[in-house]
């Protein structure tokens, strides 16, 4: 997503927390986490107003996976949750348990 529709979106689902962009799918396609979307899924997409090459600045189609990733103070990455499942979220308990083990 580009920068400039992040407050809109914010406006729109009442967010406050700050949000990472990563244009283009950079950082996601270096940890293997980006697909695109089929061409039937694009043509729903669009029924449904959402013009992600508009959104995105680029005509690739292309999703990340849903990610976490806890990672060290060293840079070593200490637990990871992916899904094929872009509904799918990792369990903030789980995550803040994880997140206890590595400081704790």
């Amino acid at each position: 997503m580009l920068p400039k529709y992040v407050p809109l979106l914010k406006r729109q689902y009442g967010l406050t927390f700050v949000m990472l962009l990563d244009p283009h799918n950079r950082l996601a396609a270096q940890f293997g986490l980006v697909f695109t979307l089929p061409e039937a899924l694009q043509q729903l997409y669009l029924s449904f107003g959402i013009d992600l090459p508009r959104y995105n600045d680029d005509d690739s189609w292309q999703l990340p996976l849903p990610a976490r990733y806890l990672i060290d103070q060293k840079g070593v990455i200490r637990d990871v949750s992916i899904s094929i499942d872009h509904t799918y979220r990792p369990d903030v308990e789980k995550t803040l348990a994880a997140l206890k083990r590595l400081t704790g």
